[in-house]
C-alpha cells in the first residue's frame, strides 16, 4: 500500500466540480490513507501521467486565505511533494494580442517583470489609487521548462486537451455536464455594455453589441501562456477589467486563489476560461472549462519525469524545520519574496 511519502505532485482546486475534472483525468485511483492529526483536508490520491498525485479541494468556502490553509497541511502531510499545481476556472482577458475564447486555457507564465501570478488588490492607496507593491514569485524553472517545452510542441502538434476530454467523457454518463457547449454560446460583449440587471441570462441581451470575432482555424481548446491575476473577488466588470489591464499590463485572466496558494509553494496555475470577467459571467461553461484545465495539467505532467520519492523522509512534525535549512520552505528567497498570513511582497528582497 502506498504512503504519504509516494506522493509527488500536489494539485489543489477550489471548487468541487474542478477537483472532480481532476479526479476523472487520473489514470488510476488509490486507496484513501488515514487522514493525520492537524490536517483538515482530504484527498484524491492517484497516478496521473506517471506520477504519483495528491489532490485536494478549499472546504466551500474560495479565496486566497483557504487556499492557504490547505496548501500548509498538504505540505505537511505529504513531505515529498516536488511539483505543485492550481487547477479550475478563471476569467478570461480577451484582446487584439490574445484571442482567448471560452473553453480555452491559461497557463501562468512569467511575464516582464512579474513571476506568472500578479495579486492585482494587494497594493497600497495613494491619491485614490491602488498602487502594487509587488508580485508573486515565478514557479521553478524545471516547471517553466516543461511548460516551454509544451508550447512549442504544440507549434506543430495539438496538444492533448480533446483527447483527454474525450477519454474522460466515456468513463460515466454522469460526467456529460462536463461536455462543451455550443460554439455560439461564447459571446464577447463590448466592455461599454454591462448586462442589464432586468435579464436573467444572456439569451435577452442585444447581440449587436456583441464584439465579432472570426471562426478559429484549428477546432477544440487553444492554450495560451502569460500572467494570471490574483484577488479577493470575483472580477464582474468589463470596465474594471480593463482598468487592471492598463495598469498592470498584459493579463490573460483573473481568478482568487493563486495568491493565497503561491504564499506556501511555488506552482504552476492552469485556468480554464469559464467568462470574460464581465458582468455577462455565468456558469454554462464553467464544467467544461475546469475539464479543458484538468486535460491540460494532465499533458502537462507528461513533460516532467516521475519523481523518486524518499522512503525515508521526514515526519510532518520533523519536515518544516528541514526544509527552511535546506531553502526550500514555504517563504521564498530573492525577488517576489512572500511571508505566510499577513504577508507582504516585494520586487528585490533579500531575505535570510
Amino acid at each position: 500500500m502506498a504512503t504519504y511519502e509516494d506522493y509527488s505532485v500536489a494539485i489543489v482546486c477550489a471548487i468541487g466540480f474542478e477537483m472532480s475534472a481532476v479526479r476523472y483525468m487520473l489514470d488510476k485511483e488509490h486507496p484513501r490513507l488515514p487522514t493525520r492529526d492537524g490536517d483538515s483536508n482530504l484527498y484524491i490520491l492517484g497516478e496521473l501521467s506517471g506520477h504519483n498525485i495528491a489532490l485536494a479541494c478549499l472546504p466551500g468556502n474560495q479565496g486566497k486565505g483557504a487556499a492557504a490553509v490547505v496548501a500548509t497541511n498538504m505540505a505537511r502531510t505529504f513531505p515529498c511533494i516536488k511539483w505543485r499545481f492550481l487547477v479550475g476556472i478563471g476569467g478570461g482577458v480577451p484582446s487584439i494580442k490574445h484571442d482567448i475564447r471560452l473553453g480555452d486555457v491559461v497557463v501562468s507564465m512569467p511575464e516582464g517583470p512579474y513571476g506568472g501570478v500578479v495579486q492585482y488588490d494587494l497594493g497600497k492607496d495613494k491619491d485614490d489609487a491602488l498602487r502594487l507593491k509587488g508580485f508573486l514569485s515565478a514557479p521553478p524553472s524545471l516547471l517553466r521548462s516543461a511548460v516551454e517545452t509544451m508550447r512549442s510542441d504544440h507549434l506543430v502538434h495539438e496538444n492533448k486537451v480533446e483527447e483527454y476530454l474525450s477519454t474522460m467523457l466515456r468513463r460515466g454518463a454522469r460526467l456529460k455536464s462536463y461536455t462543451r457547449p455550443p460554439a455560439d454560446t461564447d459571446v464577447l460583449f463590448n466592455a461599454a455594455y454591462p448586462h442589464p440587471p432586468t435579464n436573467l441570462t444572456c439569451l435577452d441581451c442585444d447581440k449587436s453589441k456583441a464584439i465579432a470575432r472570426p471562426a478559429r482555424d484549428l477546432a477544440g481548446p487553444e492554450i495560451h501562456y502569460g500572467l494570471i491575476a490574483s484577488g479577493d473577488r470575483v472580477m464582474r466588470s468589463a470596465v474594471k477589467r480593463h482598468q487592471e489591464v492598463q495598469k498592470i499590463g498584459d493579463i490573460l485572466c483573473f481568478e482568487m486563489e493563486a495568491a493565497g496558494l503561491m504564499t506556501e509553494f511555488s506552482c504552476i496555475v492552469i485556468r480554464g476560461i469559464s467568462d470574460y470577467a464581465d458582468s455577462h459571467k455565468n456558469d454554462d461553461w464553467q464544467h467544461a472549462a475546469a475539464a479543458t484545465a484538468a486535460a491540460c495539467a494532465k499533458e502537462l505532467l507528461s513533460y516532467l519525469d516521475p519523481q523518486k520519492t524518499n522512503k525515508h523522509a521526514l515526519s510532518p512534525a520533523e519536515a518544516p524545520a528541514a526544509q527552511s535549512q535546506s531553502g526550500t520552505s514555504s517563504s521564498f528567497r530573492g525577488r517576489g519574496v512572500l511571508n505566510t498570513g499577513s504577508f507582504s511582497v516585494g520586487k528585490n528582497m533579500n531575505i535570510s
